[in-house]
């Protein structure tokens, strides 16, 4: 099913591409040989896009980070250049626009232009601001304490999220200074190659509270035994339909929904348990299914909120919650942005955050 998926991605990005190169040749001035110059550029720059996702493991791994980053800025830029290039296409349509508005318009080919990269550096000066979210929920349910719990999704380390960028996101949570961290998956980004050969491991041993995650979709597609093997370097505690207790608190994780044989979750939720129940399931779907097992609070990810504007769109139309705190009777949930992202580094109309979730008894004052 998932190469299914691909290929059509696979061919709509091709056919947008293409949709794109060809007005790119329309707008750009000059006689034919400026303008396949300017068009030769704009296909090289998707060459690299889609070479990266074929060669990025047969090459050493600073190329490799470079064609990743290149290439997959591509991807915004197609995005926004078929966004603008569709409205004047439809706009000239119904005569609102002249026909010929585009043919070898330097000043609005420069303008747009400008336009993007403005929106660009913006998206990617974004990106690199962490939002600190905090949520407090009072349980009557026993504690052995106050419970401070730093919860984080879609961490995407690899090719374009560094070692070194990761130390950031340490100091950060260590600052907290957490009695847990609970991770929602997809802590690999497209391979665990750069997390096995760099010194991602040590980032994580620094952290300074035991750290519980479960698997996402990017484990399953980018080798599900190599990111195990780097959990266990990394000593993460991996959840798969299993659950541990720490504090009072129980913590359940659940495969992820790639795997169709995974666990249902009624039968994960432990019979008549009066501890306080964490759920983490990668992927937010039917969150019926927590409110139905009894469970107080789940934590997910995956929907990035799309990542820019405005793919958000998407995702608030494909998901009951894509992004934030939501409730549905005594169970309370959080779907997360995501602390990192995949592919192209920008944040255009979503961000990047991490939950600090505050667990008190509730007669604490």
């Amino acid at each position: 099913m998932f190469r299914y998926g691909f290929l059509l991605v696979f061919l709509l990005a091709l056919a947008g591409a293409g949709f794109v190169a060809w007005h790119v040749w329309r707008i750009t001035p000059g006689g034919w040989v400026f303008k396949l110059f300017v068009t030769a550029l704009y296909v090289f720059w998707m060459g690299l896009a889609f070479a990266g996702f074929f060669f990025t493991e047969k090459i050493s791994l600073k190329a490799a980070r470079s064609l990743y980053i290149v290439g997959n800025t591509w991807w915004i830029v197609m995005l926004y250049l078929l966004m603008f290039f569709l409205a004047a296409d439809l706009l000239s349509l119904c005569r609102i626009l002249p026909r010929g508005m585009l043919d070898g318009n330097a000043a609005l080919g420069g303008g747009v232009a400008l336009i993007l990269a403005v929106v660009l550096l913006a998206g990617r000066i974004h990106y690199a601001h962490k939002y600190r979210e905090t949520l407090t929920i009072r349980t009557e349910k026993p504690l052995d304490r106050p419970l401070t719990i730093v919860l984080v999704s879609d961490l995407h380390l690899g090719y374009h999220n560094s070692s070194r960028e990761f130390a950031r996101w340490v100091d950060k949570i260590n600052a907290e200074k957490p009695d847990l961290i609970l991770i929602g998956g997809d802590i690999v980004d497209r391979s665990a190659r750069p997390l096995l050969e760099e010194d991602y491991a040590g980032e994580f041993h620094r952290f300074t509270a035991p750290v519980i995650s479960v698997l996402g979709n990017h484990e399953y597609y980018s080798d599900r035994e190599a990111s195990e093997r780097f959990f266990r370097e990394a000593e993460i505690v991996l959840l798969r339909d299993s659950l541990v207790r720490f504090r009072g608190v129980t913590v359940i994780g659940r495969d992820d929904r790639t795997n169709p044989h995974r666990q249902p979750l009624a039968s994960l939720v432990p019979p008549a348990d009066s501890s306080f129940t964490i759920l983490l399931d990668h992927q937010p779907y039917h969150l019926e299914e927590a409110e139905a097992a009894g469970v107080d609070f789940q934590f997910s990810g995956h929907t990035h909120r799309g990542q820019v504007w405005p793919l958000s769109w998407v995702t608030d139309a494909l998901y009951e919650k894509s992004w934030g705190h939501h409730r549905r009777g005594n169970t309370q949930y959080y779907v997360s942005s995501g602390i990192g992202l995949w592919g192209p580094r920008f944040r255009i109309g979503t961000r990047s955050e991490y939950l600090i979730l505050k667990l008190l008894p509730e007669d604490e004052r």
